[in-house]
């Protein structure tokens, strides 16, 4: 039963994306033809009905086959016509779906930092291009320091959303940790925290530098889960341990608006102490509620 509960579930997803594939597609060819960017920005509003109905109906029968155990608590005076930078920690790809469960159609539709491989998924690929996702590249320490200019590519998508964000609400999703966290991960980056990778904190800083006046704020939400090594596929199938999500809105500190953290050390110092005893927070909260790596 849960191997046919799970097969199904896949069954649902993938009609559910090709029959939202083909508005999809069609709106994302008239983007390309079009020469202004005011009509861009009108589809652009279109584009984004279009995947909030994809996510709406993916949800609805989420809640009613899968009837994941979700407990969440989170602000009430939400609003889909504000500007959000929502930071979580990562565990599986049940994050996204448990994230959306609680926060859509409750703040605008939602834009994550993508890695750049993804745009090759069928349909979703281009959906992430056509909704104007930000696609992040992954190098190495060793790389970036023998070539120091790849880091500016990462910058400039970043400011590219920033700056397109000025133009209609919108809500900016960070997995700080920039991966999903395993204990195998936390011990070879020896991680100070029990239950969370290292923060990477460059991206972040460039939003809030870039959007700190236009922000109505952060939400910092912790996600937990009873099961130490979540599943994808077993929440597919219905038989995913409990979860528990907590969202608080943080007011985003004035010195973030003016601070420049890739050119002033004294900022990126700050930053970093903040971000840091942001994280000390969320283990903190985690060490309550989780009983294992």
């Amino acid at each position: 039963m849960p191997i046919l509960k799970g097969l199904v579930s896949i069954l649902l997803l993938t009609i559910n994306t090709l029959f939202w594939g083909v508005p999809l597609i069609v709106l994302t060819l008239l983007k390309i033809i079009v020469p202004s960017r005011a009509m861009k920005r009108r589809l652009l509003v279109n584009l984004d009905r279009v995947a909030l109905n994809w996510i709406g109906f993916n949800l609805w029968w989420m809640r009613h086959w899968l009837k994941p155990n979700l407990k969440a608590t989170f602000p009430d005076d939400l609003s889909s016509q504000q500007w959000w930078l929502v930071l979580s920690n990562h565990r599986s790809w049940i994050d996204i779906f448990m994230l959306l469960m609680v926060l859509h159609r409750r703040i605008p539709m939602p834009r994550f930092f993508i890695k750049r491989q993804l745009i090759w998924i069928p349909v979703v690929g281009l959906a992430f291009w056509a909704l104007e996702f930000p696609f992040m590249r992954r190098y190495s320490r060793e790389h970036l320091q023998r070539n120091p200019h790849l880091a500016d590519l990462d910058r400039e998508a970043t400011r590219r959303m920033c700056n397109r964000a000025q133009e209609m609400p919108i809500a900016i999703f960070n997995f700080v940790e920039g991966t999903r966290f395993t204990p195998t991960k936390r011990d070879a980056q020896q991680s100070p925290y029990r239950h969370l990778l290292r923060p990477k904190a460059g991206g972040v800083a460039q939003v809030l530098n870039l959007l700190g006046d236009t922000l109505d704020g952060i939400l910092d939400v912790t996600i937990s889960y009873r099961n130490p090594s979540p599943s994808f596929w077993k929440f597919l199938c219905g038989q995913e341990a409990p979860v528990t999500l907590h969202a608080r809105r943080l007011e985003v500190p004035s010195w973030m608006k003016e601070a420049d953290y890739h050119q002033e050390s004294q900022h990126k110092e700050r930053f970093h102490s903040w971000l840091n005893a942001l994280w000390q927070e969320k283990d903190a909260m985690l060490d309550g509620q989780i009983d294992h790596d």
